[in-house]
């Protein structure tokens, strides 16, 4: 299976159905202790890669996949006790709210709130934040004392960040983008993108406007932040059924998606991430980039050399190449573009890159 393209978190609190959730995107049959991390992988969903392995006889078919660790649950007898260190190498939060009534899983606070719970989780991941600023601003201000002076044009925009996270504020809703990229460095967990998911009951699967309804729609304000209304318990149902049966039944309930399929697309919108294809006899393989990634830098993705030798990329969008049959019917027609290194690679596109080292 090739490299995940990326990492996401999965955190909450306790009994909001995140380790189920984790089942259903990773196909794991369990999951371990509930007090330590587990990891698992998503096959990105993707329509077209068989596609593409079928006009090209590939021998081997490789789909994007995502990386997922599961956090142990943040609960009120040992919150101070969770090591949010694990979640700075994440590149994205997939944050499980409650909105569903269940007598049989007591919340752990009292009560189903899905805007409180949310507030529970930024304010335990903004104290982190908070005390990794404060810990760096010591450091650069002592040797700053010392006469090193090497850090010093640091020493402002970590001054604004402490200052945000101390009034409770994170740093997605309180920084400059460029200044979130300033600080990539310290991996900081309020500057991280979050899905937030809110796990809503039987009744609600199909209920697009309950973050709206809910008052959760507010926080989507400060950017980096979407939603998705899922139930696990459903999903965990239709999981038993053969894909047919699963399928009839989703659009029974209005549900056009399952829940990978929903969470995938919802994340790539939000981290703004387009797919790209190499297709040829030995591979075709699905590749992830940032949207406007030029194409010199997606060769890069592939592999160090490709980017250093970079000569042009052969490109043709897919519609065109599967209405066409073959990659020489686009070149006879002269429908295969030649692209240069800062071309910016858009959704399904297929390339062939040039290169020479």
């Amino acid at each position: 299976m090739p490299d995940a393209f990326m990492k996401a978190g999965i955190i909450g609190l306790e009994g909001v159905g995140k380790r189920t959730l984790f089942r259903l995107l990773t196909r794991a049959a369990g999951t371990g202790s509930g007090r330590a991390e587990q990891y698992g992988v998503l096959k990105v969903p993707d329509d077209k890669l068989p596609v593409l392995t079928r006009i090209h006889d590939s021998r081997k078919t490789s789909y994007a996949t995502i990386e997922l660790v599961l956090i142990p649950s943040l609960a009120k007898d040992r919150r101070d006790k969770i090591d949010l260190g694990s979640l700075r190498g994440v590149d994205v939060l997939v944050n499980v709210v409650r909105a569903f009534e269940d007598p049989s899983v007591p919340h752990p606070e009292g009560s189903v709130d899905p805007v409180r719970d949310l507030e529970v989780l930024e304010l335990e991941l903004t104290l982190s934040d908070l005390g990794v600023v404060e810990r760096r601003l010591e450091r650069i201000e002592a040797d700053v004392k010392k006469g090193r002076k090497g850090d010093a044009s640091e020493i402002p925009l970590l001054q604004r960040a402490r200052d945000a996270l101390a009034e409770g504020r994170s740093l997605r809703a309180s920084l400059a983008h460029e200044e979130l990229d300033a600080l990539r460095g310290y991996a900081l967990l309020t500057a991280k993108p979050m899905l937030v998911v809110v796990n809503v009951g039987e009744n609600e699967a199909a209920t697009s406007d309950l973050p709206d309804r809910m008052g959760l729609s507010r926080f989507q304000a400060e950017g980096s932040f979407a939603f998705v209304v899922v139930s696990a318990k459903i999903e965990a149902e239709l999981a038993e059924l053969s894909a047919d049966e699963a399928t009839a039944f989703r659009n029974d309930m209005g549900l056009n998606e399952s829940v990978v399929e929903r969470i995938v697309r919802s994340t790539f919108e939000l981290m703004k991430l387009v797919t790209f294809y190499t297709a040829g006899d030995p591979e075709s393989r699905a590749w992830v980039v940032p949207r406007d990634t030029k194409a010199g830098k997606a060769a890069g993705a592939i592999h160090s050399d490709m980017e250093r030798g970079f000569i042009r990329a052969e490109v043709v969008p897919y519609d065109i190449l599967v209405r066409e049959g073959s990659w020489s019917a686009c070149r006879d027609k002269g429908l295969l573009r030649l692209e240069g290194k800062e071309y910016p690679i858009a959704e399904a596109d297929v390339v062939l890159f040039r290169f020479n080292v």
